[in-house]
């Protein structure tokens, strides 16, 4: 195999994606997804719904289509979505934009990230500090970006961050904290306090905070509470959020940045360079997604937490025990009464579809080596699935607690 050189080997170190002998490795999803395929099994691994978003949003894409909006839009987005996005920002939090200036369309959350990461990130010296478990592109763009990613461990069962931990993790190197909140793995949402910590954190060591939010309208115990709307954050804030997971549109990609437009220009900066821009009839469906009534807003939240619940109590009948999510796709389950000695949650999981026909992800995946042994039993499954899909799983899993 030829020593290729290159920015690809310290962004699969950075993921944990580097084989000994130096080959970048699958990701774990494409493991399990291939696991899923061969056996047959239930695949509650990968977060991705398996339903259609709504039919009014899937026929102003095809409205679109026909309207023949479908060369490039422009490179900050389509009119009508900035409009959409800061109009989203008002109406459910009560932030103000200037759209033309404080929003930015995206190829989906994950280029949103990147861009913003390579746009903030200037020095080797720069840290940026993340919430572990953590999703798996952070690492992967922070070693892209070229600086050292300092973790804070979230820890079973609520995985709320202990302040102590937090506060040193954050210091005069950090350049950016990237906050995931609801979280992915873990489906944690963040206290007050934690929020409140994070802006006092970043204003004394003049840091920028970023925010993933993709699931913020999947909270299960109330409305989500955007950093950008706590006392003095708006001006240290980039929000990122997507349509994704909001609407069933995962292959779409549509994103979003939001913020001060200094911070926004940044992104833009490096943005035009990487998609230039995309999509342009998705973010005219996506424009009318956003106006949706509450109902449908509402009704999403709703019907994802009645499949939490009924993948909770699969598992815990399965013998797992369960942390139970506050938000998001997904719950994470303690599997270390099920699994043989000396084995941990990725031999678990891939082992798991020809014991019980069920494809899982292990925690580990999403957590750096120094830090796997705090999740080496803990196993995520994603709700976002049919509800009889979501059922057959607990039969199949029923499995294991016979055995």
């Amino acid at each position: 195999m030829r020593d290729i050189p290159g920015a690809w080997r310290r962004t699969a170190r950075g993921a944990g994606l580097l084989s000994p002998d130096g080959a970048a490795a699958p990701t774990i999803f494409a493991e399990m997804t291939g696991l899923a395929l061969r056996t047959g099994a239930v695949n509650l691994g990968q977060g991705f719904p398996d339903e259609d978003g709504p039919a009014e949003v899937l026929a102003a894409a095809a409205a679109a289509i026909a309207a023949g909006e479908n060369q490039y839009a422009p490179g900050r987005g389509v009119p009508a979505l900035l409009q959409a996005v800061a109009d989203h920002q008002r109406r459910f939090y009560g932030i103000e934009l200037d759209p033309a200036r404080e929003v930015l369309i995206t190829a989906g959350a994950t280029e949103a990230l990147a861009a913003t990461l390579l746009a903030l990130i200037d020095s080797p010296d720069d840290e940026v500090v993340v919430f572990e478990p953590y999703y798996d592109s952070y690492a992967a763009c922070v070693a892209l970006a070229g600086a050292k990613l300092v973790t804070v461990p979230l820890r079973w069962p609520d995985f709320q961050p202990d302040p102590d931990e937090l506060a040193a993790a954050v210091g005069d190197r950090t350049r950016l904290i990237l906050v995931n909140d609801p979280h992915n793995p873990t489906g944690v949402v963040f206290s007050a306090a934690v929020r409140e910590q994070i802006v006092r954190l970043a204003d004394r060591h003049d840091a920028i905070i970023v925010t993933d939010e993709v699931y913020e309208h999947l909270v299960f115990n109330g409305p989500h509470t955007p950093i950008a709307t706590m006392p003095g954050a708006a001006a240290l804030t980039l929000s990122i959020s997507s349509a994704g997971k909001t609407f069933s549109t995962t292959g779409w990609k549509i994103g979003w940045v939001t913020g001060p437009a200094d911070l926004v220009d940044a992104v833009l900066a490096v943005k035009q360079f990487l998609t230039y821009t995309n999509g342009t009839p998705f973010q005219h469906a996506i424009a009318a997604a956003l106006g949706l009534p509450d109902a449908y807003f509402d009704g999403a939240a709703a019907t994802l937490r009645d499949k939490r619940d009924l993948l909770g109590e699969g598992l815990r009948a399965a013998g797992f025990a369960v942390s139970v999510a506050a938000g998001s796709y997904f719950t994470v389950a303690d599997a270390a009464d099920l699994m043989a000695p000396g084995t941990d949650a990725a031999d678990f999981c891939r082992t798991l579809p020809e014991r019980a026909g069920v494809v899982a992800i292990p925690l580990t995946a999403f957590a750096s080596t120094e830090r796997r042994g705090q999740y080496a039993s803990l196993v995520r499954f994603a709700a976002c699935k049919r509800t009889e899909v979501i059922a057959e799983a607990g039969r199949r899993l029923a499995a294991l607690a016979d055995a």
